[in-house]
């Protein structure tokens, strides 16, 4: 996506600012150009969103724990596991599991 895409995305947000395929769309351009707080800001108002919004939780904890935030990530892919399973969503579980596995002992 290029910043005139991120443009696009944001004026449709005006419009319908409850579209969470929009919103994880800004959220997902916003880590890719490593605006990282305001991604996960996206990412977290996505989490707290009517129904979660579950893949939110999984790319969060993957951008946490490239940014070295090993234990912000664990607690975030935890919740994500938790809502997912809530969701019925076993895929989603399962990929999350699989990154905090991969985190392992890194950062304690």
């Amino acid at each position: 996506m290029t910043n005139s895409r991120k443009q696009q995305i944001l004026s449709l947000l005006e419009n319908d600012p409850s579209d969470n395929f929009l919103r994880y769309g800004l959220a997902m351009e916003l880590r890719k150009e490593g605006s990282h707080a305001e991604a996960r800001v996206e990412f977290e108002k996505l989490m707290r969103s009517t129904p979660p919004y579950v893949a939110a939780w999984f790319m969060c904890g993957q951008m946490l724990a490239e940014m070295g935030e090993i234990e912000d990530s664990r607690t975030v892919l935890r919740e994500g596991i938790e809502i997912a399973r809530q969701q019925g969503d076993g895929h989603a579980a399962g990929e999350m599991g699989e990154l905090l596995a991969s985190l392992g002992s890194l950062g304690e």
